[in-house]
């Protein structure tokens, strides 16, 4: 199989069993919603749930998996096995250190934290109080989801890519199981939600950690800070702070701004969010995932052809399947909230927030999937600081966006101010993957002949998508007319149809599926 099929395949392996755990997702945000709905309560575990995950994007799967794969390929390259387990005890060693001295800090500082991310909480000293003690459960999921994408980032080093992509679906199922059963009976039921994403951590640790004694790779923790392994890790790991998690640092971004705004404003971004994360997770970080130790290893074999073959395959990939998706969360951003979210707690004002969210943060779904191939393009070859020095310009734009879009609405009390935040967070992604791509131009790399017939392609099935959606949508009428199973028949056929429509305008324009594997 060629280079190209051999990434296709994993890509599918791992965007199958992420669009899994998806599905899983999605069951486990209805439950949500359906209980709690959108207001103060979920605002309080939103706020504390997005500082740990932050943090994961930094000790887990974001910063520290782009420094750490391709020291481990590099040395997997070399075949000295004794080397790659030594490298292995004391990197798992120093990472398990760093996590649990970092989760301790955060347990001991709740308060404290909570008043810099969130500072209009502070009017509110009982969702202030809540807030802080929900973020005190849920900060050890740090360590163990830390120690999770270590042994995750391993396997896929050596192409075991469907474990490490199914425990997500560890993650939902218990969140799902501890809402259901413990909320009716904790006096403060929003509670039961924290203590899932906590038992979610552990169990994704205890189905990764023996999949590493089956490859002899399960590593004895030892720790040593000035290990030569260690040291080259973190010297790649440091720059990449910013760059590996400017999404999330965005929405922490967003999170200190939706603080001051209105009860809600909180849920209906961490909604919409969940939404836009569906094509991020399934395709994004699946094609970066896979096309990562890949570049590495085209890099370690000074392999220049290859290492830009597989780079313009990642890139060509990505706005084939980004644009659709986009612009289908766009079309179909209220019903999809109606019929995901609205019953129980969840009202239909406020899948009118949530909707106009997500058509808002839509805008930059090109930008977030096509920076996770970019940084991919930098990490293998172990260049940090140009996407670090891209990442602070992106968080500098975006606070400028969100101060410019989001103040003149909120000093003017517009309702669904918040979506200023959610398109200030969009147009920060396209910005970054812009600074991305102009480095590597400016770095010399040239990709393959036949963009502008790509593009021109893509452009002209999205409009067929586009009319094909509208006219369906038109067909169904009112969303609320329709009962929840009848809801979730007309929204996979409305999804089916535009999916149909856009893959055969690519057919009768020429694209044949072939393409994706190359020439």
């Amino acid at each position: 199989m060629s280079r190209r099929g051999g990434l296709l395949r994993s890509g599918a392996v791992f965007g199958a069993m992420t669009l899994l755990s998806r599905v899983a997702g999605f069951v486990r945000d209805m439950v949500q919603a359906q209980l709690f709905g959108a207001g103060g309560l979920v605002d309080a575990f939103a706020i504390a749930y997005r500082i740990p995950n932050y943090l994961r994007r930094i000790f887990a799967e974001g910063s520290f998996a782009s420094a750490f794969v391709p020291v481990l390929s590099e040395l997997r390259q070399k075949g000295d096995e004794a080397a790659l387990k030594d490298f292995l005890d004391h990197v798992a060693g120093a990472l398990c250190a760093t996590v649990l001295v970092v989760s301790g800090l955060g347990m001991l500082a709740a308060p404290a934290v909570v008043a810099l991310i969130a500072p209009g909480s502070l009017d509110d000293p009982g969702k202030f109080g809540l807030t802080a003690e929900l973020l005190r459960i849920v900060f050890p999921y740090l360590a163990l989801v830390s120690m999770t994408a270590l042994a995750g980032a391993v396997l896929n080093s050596f192409e075991r890519f469907a474990l490490p992509a199914l425990t997500p679906v560890l993650h939902n199922l218990a969140v799902i199981a501890a809402m259901l059963a413990l909320s009716p009976w904790l006096e403060v039921p929003i509670k039961a939600l924290a203590w899932g994403v906590l038992a979610a951590g552990a169990l994704q640790l205890l189905l990764l950690w023996p999949a590493l004694g089956r490859l002899g790779l399960r590593p004895r923790l030892r720790l040593q800070l000035q290990h030569p392994g260690v040291r080259k890790v973190r010297r790649l790991m440091l720059p990449t702070l910013f760059s590996s998690s400017v999404a999330q640092l965005n929405l922490i971004v967003g999170t200190m701004f939706a603080s001051l705004l209105v009860d809600g404003s909180q849920s209906w971004l961490y909604y919409s969010d969940r939404l836009i994360e569906f094509p991020l997770g399934v395709f994004g970080v699946a094609l970066g995932t896979v096309i990562l130790p890949h570049l590495a290893r085209r890099h370690a074999d000074t392999d220049a052809d290859g290492y830009a073959e597989a780079l313009d395959w990642g890139l060509r990939t990505v706005l084939l399947l980004a644009l659709p998706a986009a612009l289908g969360l766009w079309l179909l951003a209220e019903p999809l909230a109606i019929t995901i979210f609205e019953r129980g707690e969840f009202l239909a004002a406020d899948s009118r927030m949530t909707a106009l969210a997500m058509m808002a943060m839509a805008v930059g779904i090109p930008g977030f999937m096509a920076s996770k191939v970019l940084l991919s393009a930098f990490y293998a070859r172990q260049d940090t600081r140009t996407p670090m020095r891209a990442a602070v310009a992106t968080v500098f734009i975006n606070v400028a966006l969100t101060a410019a879009i989001t103040t003149p609405l909120w000093l003017s009390n517009v309702p669904g101010a918040h979506a200023g935040i959610a398109l200030a967070t969009g147009l920060a992604g396209l910005a970054n993957a812009g600074l991305l791509w102009r480095a590597l131009r400016r770095g010399g790399l040239t990709l393959a002949p036949g963009w502008g017939r790509h593009l021109l392609r893509l452009l002209l099935a999205c409009a067929v998508m586009t009319a094909v959606v509208w006219l369906a949508d038109r067909a169904v009428g009112d969303w609320r007319a329709w009962s929840g199973l009848a809801r979730w028949g007309w929204l996979l056929a409305v999804v089916a149809a535009g999916a149909a429509g856009y893959g055969l305008a690519l057919l009768a324009m020429g694209w044949r599926p072939r393409e994706l594997r190359g020439p």
